[in-house]
């Protein structure tokens, strides 16, 4: 069951279940979750290893950053990639996960975002792919509203997030064992 306004709302505020929410979202969400915004933007270089029992991920670099009441763009050109982070966090009760879709706008211009399912368990800042798969130039103001979260219920027990990921860190700084 996808949890709705009302009560994702009163979890916010109980649990700190999304930390950071825009004033938008804390006083009128749209639709059943909470629309989320661009926050960091990075640049990977190097090279990865996903193997069976270890991995490095790539190299990255920031390239700009959200500060409130400062105004900040990027240009994505077609064919670029990037990895992006949200302004806001989640703190992910056992019982409820979150599913991450992109925000309609941001496909009609090109951009498409690579996203995932987040754990229950998992705390910490939400981190996707970024590519302008189209044919024009797209610029992206930092704190614009990016991607859509929906949070659902986890009936008969979900297993709590035990992953390296924890806390948001965007790359690993050498080859690690995964647990």
């Amino acid at each position: 069951m996808i949890l709705g306004p009302k009560i994702l709302l009163q979890l916010v505020r109980e649990i700190k279940l999304v930390e950071g929410l825009s004033e938008r979202e804390l006083t009128n969400p749209e639709g059943a979750g909470f629309d989320l915004r661009l926050g960091e933007v990075y640049k990977i270089s190097g090279k990865a290893f996903l193997g069976v029992t270890e991995r490095h991920t790539a190299e990255v670099e920031l390239v700009e950053s959200y500060k409130e009441g400062e105004s900040s763009s990027v240009t994505i050109k077609p064919g670029e990639f990037y990895l992006i982070k949200t302004i806001e966090s989640v703190n992910m009760p056992q019982d409820i996960t979150a599913s991450i879709t992109p925000r309609s706008t941001t496909y009609r211009s090109g951009i498409f975002i690579r996203t995932g399912n987040v754990p229950p368990g998992y705390c910490g800042g939400l981190n996707f792919g970024l590519k302008n798969e189209g044919p024009v130039p797209v610029t992206i103001e930092l704190g614009a509203r990016i991607v859509h979260i929906q949070f659902s219920e986890v009936k008969g027990g979900g297993n709590m997030y035990r992953g390296q990921w924890q806390g948001g860190r965007v790359t690993a700084k050498k080859k690690e064992v995964q647990v």
